[in-house]
């Protein structure tokens, strides 16, 4: 029997460890590609047996690397599942970025998912397989990093287009949108500032922020068979950050109830 392949790009980090783990639940395989193989091999081996988690090298903003990583899910076996989550994001403010960073950022967290998901196509077509895509609620609405916000609104438009337009081949694209997740990317604000997570839970009606297992949960959710029906969809897991904040709700209703 041919064994089902999840593919993780970006997967040596937190959240893409956490994506890898959860999918390994209903996936035989989990391909791990990274840019940096030290760290996927890492978390690779952390996470189970390397018949099951396989680490692979792969810079997703290159078309031969990317197609090196589509050869390879073709022969571990049937690709079930893309995951698009490899991503950063540079300057914090318009003001700071650069045409070098503009460009960079756009290459990386959207033009690299149209690359992965046109190198794999194929595959998902003939396991009418899904992509779900790693965006942010940096792509709805204004929260700083302009450059990587734009292009996760991209990502977002993106996750629409395959989603009408493979749909017919059995194809199902969808987003998730998460809100401030906490990793150790964000050792170096918390180091700055250790108050940094206490400060942003005030604007999160959950009084808490995103956790790497949250992301995952949802990623599964979607690439699996309880959401045969969803396609097209961005599912924001921010702790409630863009459905409104209380504290902007009290100060315009004056009610101590928010």
């Amino acid at each position: 029997m041919t064994q089902s392949v999840a593919m993780v790009t970006g997967a040596a980090g937190d959240i893409g460890a956490a994506i890898a783990d959860r999918l390994a639940a209903d996936h035989d395989v989990i391909l791990l590609a990274d840019i940096n193989p030290d760290a996927a091999a890492s978390v690779a081996g952390k996470l189970g047996p390397s018949d099951r988690f396989v680490p692979v090298e792969c810079d997703v903003t290159s078309e031969t690397s990317v197609a090196a990583l589509a050869r390879r899910a073709a022969q571990l076996g049937n690709l079930r599942t893309l995951v698009n989550n490899a991503g950063a994001a540079r300057a914090v403010s318009l003001h700071d970025t650069t045409p070098e960073i503009w460009r960079a950022d756009n290459t990386l967290n959207l033009e690299a998912a149209f690359l992965c998901f046109r190198a794999v196509e194929d595959q998902l077509k003939a396991s009418r397989g899904s992509m779900v895509n790693i965006a942010s609620v940096n792509g709805m609405n204004v929260f700083g990093h302009p450059a990587y916000s734009a292009a996760k609104a991209g990502l977002l438009h993106f996750t629409r287009l395959v989603a009408v337009e493979y749909g017919k081949f059995g194809i199902r694209a969808n987003a998730v949108a998460p809100g401030t997740v906490k990793t150790q990317a964000w050792e170096v604000r918390a180091a700055a500032n250790p108050n940094v997570f206490e400060d942003a839970r005030r604007w999160y009606p959950l009084q808490r922020v995103v956790d790497p297992k949250d992301v995952a949960n949802a990623v599964a959710f979607l690439a699996g068979p309880q959401a045969a029906a969803i396609t097209g969809v961005c599912l924001p897991v921010d702790c409630g950050l863009t459905a409104g904040q209380a504290e902007l709700a009290r100060t315009f209703s004056q009610s101590e109830h928010y």
